[in-house]
């Protein structure tokens, strides 16, 4: 059984930053594509960011720029380094394959302030 743990989230001031990770148990790490979801406040959860094994990476047009994905996948972990934010960036955070296969964990809330 696969786990995805995120963490990094919190409370920030719009311009600034923060660095999510998601640490995976299990050897199907290795051979997925790993991304990035958000659920903002009253909508339906979308992919903002995915990133292949082997380091292609592709993002929502509303995060184009001022995110970054990247893995470690000698230890099993996926990050989004998140710069410039802004309120819309405000929501929960989850890591999972790119479609969503995976038992979701229990995210990790981002707030950004105005």
């Amino acid at each position: 059984q696969v786990q995805l743990v995120e963490s990094g989230g919190g409370l920030v001031q719009a311009g600034g930053s923060l660095r999510l990770s998601c640490a995976v148990s299990g050897s199907i790490f290795s051979i997925t594509v790993m991304g990035w979801y958000r659920q903002a406040p009253g909508k339906q959860r979308e992919l903002v960011a995915h990133i292949t094994t082997n380091g292609l990476t592709n993002y929502a047009d509303s995060v184009k720029g001022r995110f970054t994905i990247f893995r470690d996948n000698a230890k099993g972990a996926v990050y989004l380094q998140m710069n410039s934010l802004k309120p819309e960036d405000t929501g929960v955070y989850y890591c999972n394959d790119k479609w969503g296969r995976l038992s979701w964990g229990q995210g990790t809330q981002v707030t950004v302030s105005s």
